[in-house]
């Protein structure tokens, strides 16, 4: 006889979660593809923090400012995000981690604009 501890059910609400987030992404952000950027959901705790981070073109862009405010006021009115850190990196900054191919389109984080 196993107990279930509800591990799965918390795992698999974090992974739904970070989908919807990525989909809206694509969906309602196509400016970020548009401009060379990625985006990447590096964190999805329903009734807690949810983190993105942008690279590729957005790296030192000088409207991230208003792409990331624009994110956050938007994904704070879903009930199930608490707290919402939108990260885009100056130029020449790095998060110390590789940015995965998103789901917005191509990785163009070495490339910059994709070149």
């Amino acid at each position: 006889m196993s107990i279930d501890t509800g591990e799965s059910e918390v795992a698999e609400t974090e992974e739904a979660l970070r989908s919807k987030v990525e989909t809206w992404l694509a969906k309602q952000m196509p400016i970020i593809q548009m401009h060379g950027g990625t985006s990447a959901v590096r964190k999805a705790d329903p009734g807690g923090e949810t983190i993105i981070e942008l690279g590729g073109g957005c790296r030192g862009c000088g409207v991230s400012e208003i792409t990331t405010g624009n994110i956050e006021a938007e994904l704070l009115q879903w009930p199930e995000i608490e707290e919402i850190t939108v990260r885009a990196p100056d130029a020449g900054e790095s998060f110390g981690i590789d940015q995965p191919e998103s789901i917005m389109g191509i990785d163009r984080s070495e490339g910059g604009r994709g070149f």
